[in-house]
């Protein structure tokens, strides 16, 4: 039964709330949640110009938060009827009121840092780690870097940690997001110092550049590339310049016009002279993640008339019991001499698309498998199934798997594979197409 509104507290008043109408302390609790009847302290929340005035019960308060029982019954208390809290959130506030009041913990994904922060305030411990475990689970490249940067302030490693997981296996999308430009300065140098980031240098500097950007408007200045440059200050020397594609230097940062003419120079001598000159950028290429590669088949094998493809689709379903990141995947190529495939990848979860590319790959006539990558890894949660798909055109004989395993020990994760519904071309768990799994853990 949900807590009554203002509108009932005089009704409420009259018959008394706690007449036998509620049989258990939560429910008689829940009735007194921001509700005036009875009150003896009230809050007044948020920033001038956005505050709300919140009705509480000092002793409900006291048992559900160390501060308030220090606040009220402490030896320092102070007998205040309104307390003004600035710093937090309204609807923060009221979401922690809620949980001290009715244990219902009621988050949102645009509530839920301030609500952390209320939590960590007024040392709520099971709230606090409530709001952590939604942040670790709503997750995703868009608000990594934004969530780095909080965490890092609300000192919770294992938040930071997630973070970095997301940033380093994505981080093509974390840095091209909008909410990179969101982030601190100290933020900004340790993303652009990560030696794990799985990134095109020249993706790193334009997002550097984008946050300079921001960081104008942010300090009133004028959108100039000297100002970008001021603001950027040491940090422009964390990006790896002259670890980029040469055609990515000269086409990008070359005449971006944040370099000096002498540093666009010494880059240049850099790349082509066998004397290099001394330069301020690191020069030295990061090492990135080296992909893993689950490998679902004993043994392969081919025929004169398999493995046909005309168009029909490969496909397979796998779960794994932690969290990764699908790079691609390890495909058979031609066994009747080279040849080369066009490969429609495709990776879904009841049915919605999360990743798909459409690529080429050169097969030598080996049995080898050979790699063919989504646009950015796609992040995989545990144990749901997902299903993997390839539709292929090229030389139809080609090399298939066989002795396929339903359960692959691959480093520290655990991947299962189970039939597909999807599959219209004889690829299962026991043999077909789509042999590896490439991914970062």
């Amino acid at each position: 039964m949900g807590p009554p509104g203002s509108s009932q507290s005089a009704e409420l008043g009259s018959s008394g709330p706690l007449k036998g109408l509620y049989p258990t302390i939560r429910e008689r609790n829940a009735v007194m949640f921001n509700n005036d009847l009875m009150a003896d302290v009230h809050f007044v929340v948020g920033p001038p110009g956005g505050t709300q005035r919140l009705p509480g019960h000092k002793y409900v308060l006291a048992v559900g938060s160390s501060v308030f029982h220090a606040m009220f019954y402490g030896e320092l208390a102070e007998d205040k009827d309104e307390i003004r809290i600035p710093d937090v959130d309204p609807a923060a506030f009221l979401a922690m009121l809620k949980y001290i009041y009715c244990d219902e913990i009621d988050l949102a994904a645009d509530t839920v840092l301030a609500t952390l922060y209320a939590a960590k305030k007024y040392i709520v411990p099971h709230l606090a780690r409530a709001c952590v475990n939604f942040l670790e689970t709503s997750l995703s490249a868009k608000n990594a870097c934004v969530l780095l940067s909080q965490s890092c302030l609300f000192e919770e490693p294992d938040l930071t940690q997630r973070c970095w997981e997301v940033i380093d296996a994505q981080a093509e999308l974390a840095l091209k997001s909008e909410g990179f430009c969101d982030i601190d300065f100290q933020t900004l140098e340790s993303i652009l110092r990560r030696e794990t980031l799985n990134a095109k240098e020249i993706v790193v500097f334009e997002a550097a550049l984008n946050w300079a950007e921001v960081e104008c408007q942010r300090q009133d200045l004028a959108l100039s590339i000297e100002n970008k440059r001021k603001v950027l200050g040491k940090a422009l020397y964390l990006i790896r310049i002259p670890t980029m594609a040469l055609d990515d230097f000269a086409n990008g940062a070359a005449q971006s016009g944040v370099l000096t003419l002498n540093e666009t120079n010494d880059i240049f001598l850099w790349y082509t002279a066998a004397k290099k000159p001394e330069l301020q950028f690191v020069s030295k290429a990061r090492k990135g993640l080296v992909p893993q590669r689950c490998h679902r088949f004993q043994s392969c094998a081919y025929r004169s008339n398999q493995w046909r493809y005309r168009g029909r689709c490969d496909s397979i379903q796998f779960a794994v019991d932690k969290r990764v990141f699908i790079a691609g995947f390890g495909l058979y190529g031609s066994s009747c001499g080279s040849a080369e495939y066009s490969a429609k990848i495709e990776l879904k979860r009841q049915g919605v698309v999360l990743g798909q590319n459409l690529s080429k790959y050169f097969s030598d006539g080996s049995s080898s498998t050979f790699p063919v990558w989504f646009e950015y890894p796609v992040q995989i949660e545990p144990d749901t199934f997902y299903t993997a798909s390839v539709i292929l055109d090229g030389n139809e004989l080609s090399y298939f798997g066989q002795e396929g395993m339903t359960e692959v020990q691959c480093g520290k994760v655990t991947v299962q594979f189970q039939c597909s519904s999807d599959s219209t071309n004889g690829t299962g768990v026991q043999g077909g197409q789509i042999p590896e799994l490439i991914f970062y853990a």
